[in-house]
């Protein structure tokens, strides 16, 4: 309500908010990091793709199959660590993820054949898929619902910088030191930022560094239900708002995994590029996407702030990026640098997206079952993902027998630039309104 006094938006965004402290800032920065790590070491393998192509003599299809290993394990890791983050808290969830992936990334230097890719690939998935519903939910927890969007929208773009630096690194250490060193340097990072997370982290009603001003900007909103049953997830799926979420990650989750996986083989194999001067490119996309996924998360709060309802700038702002994914169309039909910008608008647009659609679920859920809905979704995003990179290989190599690659490339682009419109659609359809409602556990 407007003028409703100092705990009113406007007055807290301009009082309490600066002068009672900044230190939820430092728990963005720390999600930012984690997410850049993720990244970094999911890129590592597609990054690589040509030298192991050689070694191991592997088609498109067995490339694509690989990567269908991770990402069903990161969605059956997702439904997990929902649970065990919503459970035994995001602090707690966060380390024993990136404990594991940080492992499991390094492991990749031990794997001598296609068999050991996969198990290596599963084991990366299952651990890393930690990552979002403790990410999603220590922002929940540290930031209120105007400044959420664009704190997600900061931190996920450790998901644009991440293949930032992959590029710029890998290649260049695989070429010095070898392939295998490239894995272990990637996973060791994870640990660096273990220690930092153990020190610093913790619910700021017990952070030592967080003062009651602040404290009380973080619990602006209307207060949250102080139950604090848990939630069986199964129970989760009986909302439209569960299936509002599901929907507009199992049709979008497969067009980003698409563009980290088979980016590089696109310059490569449509483009004559290799790795070591496509680097460019990706790196240019993935800086591209930086600024406007940002962009995209601060411009939801903004109309927020501004006196937009929560559900009027969030559809607005997911719909305005669902558009900007469509001229990739055109990708294949016009020079490298256009290609990526193209490229570029479309990952941003995704990114945007996703740091919407990932806060529309602290929208509408409870504290305590935030984690649980993030892993549901993310699992029905990665069970798209996981067919999609056996569809593309299987695709791929149909064309590249008939030296037509860059065909199947124009169907590839062509699926992801209708995708967000759809996406979008059945998302509006099944949360009208994102706000929210009363969820209510069935008494034994």
């Amino acid at each position: 309500m407007p003028n409703a006094g100092p705990e009113s938006p406007s007055a807290s965004a301009h009082g309490v908010g600066k002068a009672g402290g900044e230190y939820r800032w430092v728990i963005c920065a720390l999600l930012f990091f984690a997410t850049t790590i993720n990244y970094i070491d999911r890129q590592v393998l597609s990054l690589l793709k040509g030298t192991l192509d050689a070694q191991f003599h592997w088609t498109n299809r067995e490339f694509g199959i690989i990567n269908g290993f991770f990402q069903g394990a990161y969605g059956f890791g997702l439904l997990w660590f929902g649970w065990f983050v919503d459970r035994y808290g995001v602090k707690v969830g966060y380390a024993v993820s990136i404990a594991g992936w940080s492992l499991a990334a390094a492991g990749h230097a031990l794997v001598q054949s296609v068999v050991g890719f996969k198990i290596a690939r599963i084991c990366l998935g299952l651990s890393e898929s930690g990552n979002f519903p403790s990410a999603i939910k220590a922002a929940a927890q540290w930031f209120p619902k105007k400044e959420r969007a664009f704190a997600t929208a900061l931190f996920n773009s450790g998901a644009n910088v991440g293949p930032i630096l992959a590029p710029a690194t890998i290649p260049f250490i695989a070429a010095k030191y070898g392939w295998r060193a490239a894995f272990v340097i990637a996973g060791l990072a994870g640990f660096v930022w273990l220690i930092a997370w153990w020190l610093i982290y913790e619910v700021p009603e017990r952070h030592k560094r967080v003062k009651a001003a602040e404290l009380a900007w973080i619990r602006s909103d209307a207060a949250d239900a102080v139950n604090t049953e848990k939630i069986p997830w199964l129970h989760l799926l009986a909302y439209r708002q569960t299936w509002s979420f599901v929907a507009g990650k199992f049709l979008t989750d497969s067009i980003w995994w698409f563009f980290l996986t088979w980016l590089p083989d696109y310059f490569k194999a449509s483009r004559d590029l290799d790795i070591k001067v496509s680097w460019i490119y990706l790196c240019a996309i993935y800086a591209e996407c930086t600024v406007l996924s940002i962009a995209g998360g601060w411009l939801t709060g903004h109309l927020n702030q501004r006196g937009w309802s929560v559900t009027r700038s969030r559809k607005t702002g997911m719909f305005l990026y669902a558009v900007c994914v469509t001229p990739i169309f055109f990708v294949t039909r016009c020079g490298v640098w256009p290609a990526v910008g193209l490229i570029g608008l479309a990952a941003g647009a995704h990114q945007a997206w996703s740091a919407n659609l990932y806060t529309t679920v602290s929208d509408m859920f409870p504290k305590r079952a935030i984690a649980s809905v993030i892993g549901i979704g993310g699992m029905a995003g990665s069970a798209g993902a996981m067919f999609f990179p056996v569809f593309t290989g299987m695709m791929l190599d149909h064309f590249a027998k008939t030296n037509r690659v860059t065909d199947g490339y124009a169907i590839l682009f062509g699926i992801c630039s209708c995708a967000y419109l759809v996406a979008f659609v059945a998302n509006h359809l099944l949360a009208p309104r994102f706000e929210p409602f009363n969820l209510k556990l069935k008494s034994a």
